[in-house]
């Protein structure tokens, strides 16, 4: 399957993951573990690649990113690039 890259990067929530998580005051790894306690298998070098946009992200991983940063998902697109508000 190909996967198109937006503006060279992977996803389009890695900025807003960045800083929400940062908003929380989570660290990547505190991130992380709230994941893995939802039962996904999630380290903190996946936050980090998510964060740089150097990954791509599922619907079921945006849900669970959602669910640990305690935000609704409409949160995670909001201001990105002009695609959403």
């Amino acid at each position: 399957m190909k996967m198109s890259w937006h503006d060279g990067r992977k996803n389009i929530i890695g900025e807003n993951v960045r800083s929400l998580r940062t908003e929380a005051a989570l660290s990547q790894k505190a991130l992380a573990e709230r994941i893995q306690l939802l039962g996904y298998e999630f380290d903190r070098l996946t936050v980090l690649r998510i964060e740089a946009g150097d990954r791509f992200v599922a619907d079921f991983e945006i849900l669970a990113l959602a669910r640990a940063l305690n935000v609704p998902i409409e949160r995670l697109f909001r201001d990105v690039n002009g695609l959403a508000s």
